[in-house]
């Protein structure tokens, strides 16, 4: 029984790799019959897409490395070793955009992402490289600690000796996805396999139908008995087939006639399942259907709305992913409490220029936003301070925010020395224009 239960075990039945967690899905023949792995499906357009729109959006948003500063506020470390690690170059062979974008390809393929973490006697970070994940394995000890083996191979540095090397956690950046344990995450190629496997008929079907389909087709009667069929079959074919003799007059002899068979694409859907098997994949990866091409149920009014979406509900969980995992490997306990890394995601959720115009004046005429930190927004040159380029002003007559309210204080009221006073003479009732009282009796007095 254990022979046979070993030979036709379950297909898609999760297997324990690591000792007493993770899990990984077999990768194979699908149930169309195609074999569908992480690199066989990346010739699938849908998959391609889906891949390079969201490793690519990662790479390209700002990457910082912020401090904490007394008043609660944050600002760039600069001069911490990781910015520039993060920022321009995690190693002299790549830079930071390629960096991410290779790992994000990784994590989208493999669900998992590693780079491997080089360090000085000062155990400062001085490095980071990209390890495939497909020959690193997750393991744990006698002692149940976490540790990580990296199957060594004929591409990488001859300097490498040994056919595995042993890293522990403190030397891995280790990006997980989605996973059942939280330690190593699975594959969405691996998780989808029939989707992308009928994906990948479909398209092959395509291509044969063009390649193999004779135009007319079907199937050659004769009234007689042909001595060489094979002969005729591939005189037919050689005259028909293929798409580069599509819509030839064919002329039949000796009584012959042709009777087509086969159906077209349409009344077979096939258009329609290619269709639907591109959706099934952008669904996968949570990618909005405008972005993969299909412009089907997108217009004007919604299509901006569903940008937005996927900023927020696809881009940043994998932020959020990319952010705490690089702070929980490349940080110390002391430095987690000062420092943090941060992507910068506004440039994506920024609207058109009248929208932005609009709330830039909404902000700067509130006195949350001045002129400099609209520039710095906009890409442009800051303005000296003092031209009043860092003031904070308030709607009204635009006086600065610390002025706000001068006139109402209390005894900060003096009288105009050009305005005119006048004066009533003693014992004269005010309000008595026409009561006797001589014009002359009022004197004017003018300041100076």
């Amino acid at each position: 029984m254990g022979l046979f239960s070993g030979l036709f075990r379950a297909r898609d039945a999760p297997q324990n790799r690591t000792s007493g967690s993770a899990y990984s899905f077999f990768l194979g023949n699908s149930t169309s019959g195609k074999r569908v792995n992480e690199r066989t499906s990346m010739q699938m357009t849908a998959v391609y897409s889906c891949v390079r729109i969201l490793s690519e959006a990662v790479a390209g948003l700002p990457l910082h490395f912020y401090k904490y500063t007394e008043d609660g506020g944050k600002e760039k470390a600069a001069g911490h070793p990781l910015y520039f690690l993060l920022h321009d170059e995690p190693n002299p062979e790549m830079t930071s955009f390629v960096f991410r974008e290779t790992l994000m390809t990784h994590l989208l393929l493999w669900g998992n992402a590693y780079a491997q973490i080089i360090r000085n006697g000062k155990g400062e970070v001085i490095g980071l490289y990209p390890l495939m994940p497909d020959r690193m394995g997750v393991e744990r000890d006698s002692k149940g600690q976490l540790y990580y083996e990296y199957t060594v191979s004929m591409e990488d540095a001859p300097t490498v000796k040994g056919s595995t090397v042993i890293l522990p956690p403190s030397e891995v950046l280790h990006i997980p996805g989605l996973g059942f344990d939280g330690l190593v995450g699975y594959s969405p190629i691996a998780m989808a396999k029939n989707a992308i496997g009928m994906a990948i008929a479909c398209e092959e079907y395509g291509a044969k139908f063009f390649a193999n389909g004779a135009q007319p087709s079907g199937v050659l009667e004769h009234p007689g008995t042909i001595k060489d069929p094979t002969r005729v079959r591939e005189s037919w074919q050689s005259t028909f087939g293929g798409s580069h003799n599509a819509n030839k007059v064919a002329v039949l002899e000796e009584g012959m006639k042709y009777t087509p068979i086969s159906i077209s694409p349409e009344q077979a859907q096939f258009l329609e399942t290619r269709k639907f098997q591109i959706n099934e994949i952008a669904r996968i990866f949570r990618v909005p259907p405008h972005m993969v091409g299909d412009l089907e149920k997108s217009s004007f009014s919604n299509i901006e709305q569903q940008s937005l979406e996927f900023v927020k509900y696809t881009l940043d969980p994998w932020v959020s992913r990319w952010e705490q995992s690089m702070a929980r490997s490349l940080l110390t306990a002391e430095e987690k409490k000062k420092y943090f890394v941060k992507f910068n995601v506004d440039g994506l959720l920024r609207g058109d220029y009248q929208s932005r115009m609009n709330g830039y004046a909404v902000g700067r005429q509130n006195g949350w936003m001045s002129a400099n930190d609209i520039r710095e927004l906009e890409n442009l040159d800051r303005i000296p301070e003092e031209a009043g380029g860092d003031l904070y002003l308030i709607n009204g007559n635009m006086m600065p925010l610390s002025m706000s309210g001068a006139a109402y204080q209390k005894g900060k009221e003096e009288p105009n020395e050009d305005e005119e006073v006048l004066e009533l003479e003693k014992g004269e009732k005010p309000g008595n224009g026409g009561g006797g009282a001589h014009p002359g009796t009022e004197r004017h007095h003018r300041g100076r």
